[in-house]
């Protein structure tokens, strides 16, 4: 069996690899959504109205910066649940399982 340190310090690569994951996914989406959507896309989303306004129109004015906002939430979620998921292997690691 690893010593403890050991143990923790592979436990800690693997939540900011995980963090790092979630934090790329969800740049992908905005940029998607931002470029893709206000930019890209605009021409075909034109065709659709929301609140009177074109679609290509509404997400290059509001909706990139609510989904944005959308998105920061997603990510506060995301984040909160693996820190629990490795704060809780951690101590687990530090309480339980002597130094060997």
């Amino acid at each position: 069996m690893l010593p403890k340190s050991i143990r923790i310090e592979k436990s800690l690569q693997r939540y900011w690899r995980q963090n790092i994951k979630i934090t790329i996914a969800l740049l992908f989406v905005w940029a998607i959504v931002g470029l893709g959507c206000g930019i890209l896309f605009a021409d075909f989303l034109n065709d659709f109205k929301v609140g009177g306004y074109p679609l290509g129109f509404w997400f290059a004015q509001q909706g990139a910066i609510i989904f944005f906002v959308l998105l920061i939430l997603i990510y506060a979620a995301l984040l909160n649940a693996l820190d629990d998921r490795y704060s809780r292997e951690i101590k687990d690691l530090t309480e339980r399982n002597p130094e060997v």
